[in-house]
């Protein structure tokens, strides 16, 4: 009687299998990493927006809009909207009561690893960048 060896044992198969687990585990985990830290960029990027948008809401005497930070429509409330999707949580916005000045931050901490360690704050006076701390009702960043 002819005896055939050729193939795989059953033991063989079931490492081959759990190697493969394994590795897919750690892929699933770097994903799920890179994509916070995208969020947390996508948020940084529209923030820097803020302060294009803001800028056109100047009018001749030099002055921001009366509804900067509270306007339900425009191009900053639809970037406010972004940001706070992307972090799930609520960006404050400052107007100075002479409107001269303006302050916008976001609370980064634990959005996007190494990202979310402070708050991201932009202003008027062309501020934009992490601070340790919130700015409060402040209209500078710092």
């Amino acid at each position: 009687m002819k005896r055939y060896t050729r193939g795989f044992t059953l033991i063989e198969l079931l490492v081959v299998i759990a190697i493969i687990g394994i590795l897919s585990s750690v892929v699933l985990v770097s994903l799920s990493s890179a994509r916070s830290k995208g969020k947390a960029a996508s948020a940084i990027s529209s923030m820097n927006s803020m302060r294009s948008a803001a800028e056109l809401t100047v009018d001749s005497s030099g002055k921001y809009s009366t509804t900067l930070c509270t306007a339900a429509t425009g191009e900053l409330a639809t970037l406010r909207a972004a940001v706070n999707a992307q972090t799930g949580k609520t960006t404050a916005c400052n107007l100075g009561t002479d409107y001269l000045a303006w302050a916008a931050e976001i609370d980064m901490t634990s959005v996007g690893g190494a990202l979310g360690t402070s708050f991201f704050c932009v202003d008027s006076a062309g501020f934009a960048g992490n601070k340790s701390a919130t700015i409060g009702a402040a209209t500078k960043c710092n």
